[in-house]
C-alpha cells in the first residue's frame, strides 16, 4: 500500500470509523463500531469498564490492527506514513513510558518532538521551545531536571501531558488524562482543553469522571464494543443513556448551566 506524506485538512470531520471491529486474543472488543468526531471539538468517551474505550483510542492512534475503516480528515489511516501520523495524532497512554523513569522530565517531553526531527538529528531551537512551552502549560517546568521516577503520580501525569502537547498535533488522544490529578489540576486540564479546541485542535479523551466529561462538546457512550449513544452534553436522552449504562447507580442533575453526575443512593 502506498503511504502518503500529507493529509487534506479541509474536512469538517477529524475522525470517522465505519464498521470498525477489533479482535484481541480471540475476543471481539469492538464490533461493527461507527462514529464521527468533528474537527475542532472535544469529545469525551465514557462507558463501563471493559467497554472498549481504550482499545478504540489505540486504534485511532494507529497502534492496533483492525478491520473496517478509520479515516483521519477523510484520509484512510492505513495510507498515512508513520511519520505523518505521528505528527498529526498525539497519544497519551498511562503505560507508554514505564521504562523511562531514569529520564529527566525534560527528556521525556522531548520524546514528543521525535516525529518532527530529522533522522539522527538533534533537537532544534523549535523543539526546545515547544518542550518549554508544554512544560510551562502543565505547570511542570520546575521539575524539568528531575528523573521521571522521582515524581509523584500527579506530577508524572502532568509531564506526560506536556509530552503530548509538545507534539503540536492536530488531534490529541488522551486515555484517562485526569488520573492522579488533584481537583485544582483537573480544573487546569479543563481550561487547557478549551484553549486547545479554541486553537482548532481536536481532543478525544477517555474519562471515568462523568461530571467532568459533561463539560465536553460531545459525549460518546461506548458499551459492549458498540457506540450506544452520541450526543451533546445538554441532551436529555444522553443523560438517560448514561444513567442506564451505569446501572442507574448515578443520576445526572443540572447545576446552574452545567450538569453533574451524582451517586444514586435511593
Amino acid at each position: 500500500m502506498t503511504k502518503i506524506n500529507t493529509i487534506p485538512n479541509e474536512s469538517r470531520l477529524a475522525l470517522e470509523t465505519r464498521r470498525l471491529t477489533v479482535d484481541r486474543d480471540h475476543v471481539v472488543v469492538l464490533n461493527d463500531l461507527n462514529l464521527t468526531i468533528s474537527k475542532g471539538s472535544w469529545c469525551a468517551l465514557i462507558g463501563p469498564n471493559g467497554a472498549g474505550k481504550s482499545t478504540l483510542l489505540q486504534v485511532l492512534a494507529g497502534i492496533l490492527p483492525f478491520q473496517g475503516e478509520v479515516q483521519i480528515f477523510s484520509q484512510p489511516l492505513q495510507q498515512l506514513s508513520t511519520r505523518i501520523r505521528a505528527q498529526r495524532i498525539a497519544w497519551l497512554d498511562q503505560s507508554s513510558v514505564q521504562s523511562a523513569d531514569d529520564l529527566t522530565a525534560y527528556d521525556v517531553v522531548m520524546l514528543g518532538r521525535i516525529p518532527h526531527q530529522a533522522w539522527l538529528g538533534g533537537p532544534s531551537a523549535a523543539d526546545q521551545a515547544a518542550v518549554k512551552r508544554a512544560l510551562t502549560l502543565t505547570h511542570a517546568w520546575e521539575w524539568r531536571d528531575r528523573a521521571l521516577g522521582t515524581l509523584s503520580g500527579g506530577e508524572k501525569q502532568r509531564v506526560l501531558l506536556a509530552r503530548l502537547l509538545a507534539v503540536e498535533a492536530d488531534i490529541l488522544l488522551m486515555d484517562e488524562p485526569l488520573a492522579n490529578l488533584d481537583p485544582p489540576h483537573q480544573a487546569d486540564w479543563l481550561r487547557l482543553v478549551r484553549e486547545l479546541v479554541a486553537q482548532g485542535k481536536t481532543v478525544v479523551s477517555v474519562l471515568h469522571e462523568v461530571t467532568l466529561a459533561l463539560y465536553a462538546d460531545e459525549l460518546i457512550i461506548i458499551a459492549d464494543g458498540h457506540v450506544r449513544y452520541a450526543g451533546k452534553r445538554d441532551d436529555p436522552a444522553l443523560h438517560r443513556e448514561i444513567e442506564y449504562v451505569f446501572e442507574h447507580r448515578i443520576t445526572i442533575q443540572p447545576l446552574g448551566d452545567r450538569w453533574v453526575a451524582l451517586p444514586n443512593l435511593a
